[in-house]
């Protein structure tokens, strides 16, 4: 029988990657995103193979969604963003607010919509967290945190799931060059660019590969968490700040 994965944010990234590499490998795709004219090209790139599904992570109908486009073998919440870099007393906080709908609160209930389902075909749930849930950085709190949120929601997840046959992973990447920071930065193609210059960073390819090992190991096995940097970036230590 053919698998099917349910996959948010394919629209740009990882997650079209992941739409790829997964039609690549056999399965059928539900994809989602907000930019419709992005969904339509990548059905004419994949075919049948692709259920587009325009959706907003930070609200909708979820049950709805269940219901229409599943049960599914393999869940990916993927779709996430990070507000601009600013220390948080500066913030504005609609983007702030933002980036806690779409990254905590719309995964939980895209999530908790799912698992009947999930749990009927003994499948698995792959929440796309970072190395920001581990590693703080300076004017990243709200994005740091709402990835540590995804990390130990996917262990408590793990826990509820004990004895289903669900599986549960926490991936999470480091620098990965896609649209991730264009958009941090107000669609600053440049801001981006200088950013990634000479870093040898991971790409969507990468991680979609990662994705794919990870949803096709025997079902017996399970990967809690996988952090994953390239060679040239890693934790740098503690500042200091020093009297003037």
């Amino acid at each position: 029988m053919t698998k099917t994965a349910f996959i948010t944010g394919v629209t740009s990234g990882i997650g079209e990657a992941a739409a790829r590499r997964f039609v690549k490998g056999g399965w059928t795709v539900t994809g989602t995103g907000r930019r419709a004219d992005r969904l339509d090209r990548l059905k004419g790139e994949l075919g049948e193979a692709l259920t587009p599904l325009a959706l907003d992570m930070r609200g909708g109908d979820f049950d709805a969604v269940a219901r229409d486009h599943g049960p599914v073998d393999l869940l990916i919440n993927n779709a996430g963003l990070a507000p601009p870099m600013s220390d948080l007393q500066k913030a504005d906080q609609a983007p702030l607010d933002t980036v806690i709908d779409t990254n905590i609160a719309g995964l939980v209930s895209l999530t908790r919509a799912m698992l009947p389902g999930l749990i009927e075909r003994k499948g698995a749930v792959i929440n796309l967290s970072s190395v920001a849930a581990t590693y703080p950085y300076k004017g990243g709190a709200v994005y740091a945190g709402s990835k540590a949120f995804v990390r130990q929601f996917s262990f408590g997840l793990r826990c509820d799931l004990a004895g289903t046959g669900v599986r549960v992973t926490s991936i999470e990447p480091g620098m990965a060059e896609t649209e991730f920071t264009v958009v941090r930065n107000g669609g600053d193609q440049a801001a981006s660019d200088a950013f990634y210059a000479g870093t040898d960073p991971m790409t969507g390819e990468d991680i979609a590969e990662t994705l794919w090992w990870v949803a096709t190991l025997p079902p017996h096995l399970n990967i809690n968490a996988l952090e994953l940097m390239p060679v040239r970036q890693s934790w740098a230590g503690f500042a200091v700040t020093r009297e003037s």
